[in-house]
């Protein structure tokens, strides 16, 4: 499961393939990993946090791209290591395309307590790593949204887990904020969607 906190309006643009509400967003973005490996080893239940920043449309002609990672602590040795390969970008695939999008520029990658939760109903999600970065979200709703359905979109031109994934399903954001890394921000009711996804390639699955 894949779903991120950002600076944009609801809906985000970025996710449309367009500039940013503002002409420049930044973010917390949340990998967990329900059921995957890479080679031998197991990478059940494990996370990636990523906070990211640029200028511009991120599909295309954009600028002062950057970002920092934190990894699950949780994991052993070579699970860091298969973390590292895949979402530093060395294992290919869809990570990789991912980073050259911000130019492969990051200050930083730690490993850290990273605390996750996905309402089986997608009802809610949130991510805390304590003193670094949280985002707690609700999902979308109104007065003519159906009991227990969620607000969806099929086919998104922009979406951050790559081509052919499941609908995104959008939220609001109660809560955020970030103070590492050199990125800092506190604020709410911006956007967030929560996006299925899977990936697989030679080395990984």
């Amino acid at each position: 499961m894949w779903f991120d906190a950002c600076k944009c309006t609801i809906p985000c643009p970025c996710s449309f393939a367009q500039p940013p509400t503002y002409g420049d967003c930044d973010g917390v973005l949340l990998w967990h990993v329900r059921e995957g490996r890479y080679g031998e080893s197991r990478l059940d239940g494990l996370n990636v946090v990523m906070l990211a920043s640029f200028v511009g449309n991120v599909w295309g002609e954009h600028s002062d791209a950057y970002g920092a990672v934190f990894l699950d602590e949780r994991a052993d040795e070579a699970q860091r290591g298969a973390l590292q390969m895949i979402f530093g970008g060395q294992a290919g695939g869809w990570p990789a395309r991912f980073n050259e999008m911000f130019g492969g520029e990051m200050r930083g990658m730690e490993f850290a307590a990273i605390d996750a939760s996905i309402a089986e109903d997608y009802s809610d999600w949130s991510v805390s790593i304590p003193g670094k970065a949280t985002a707690r979200v609700e999902a979308l709703t109104g007065p003519t949204t159906g009991p227990g359905a969620r607000v969806e979109v099929h086919n998104l031109p922009g979406a951050e887990v790559g081509p052919g994934q499941p609908p995104a399903v959008w939220g609001r954001v109660t809560a955020e904020s970030a103070d590492a890394f050199g990125f800092r921000w506190e604020r709410s009711g911006n956007s967030s969607k929560l996006i299925p996804f899977e990936w697989s390639g030679p080395d990984a699955a």
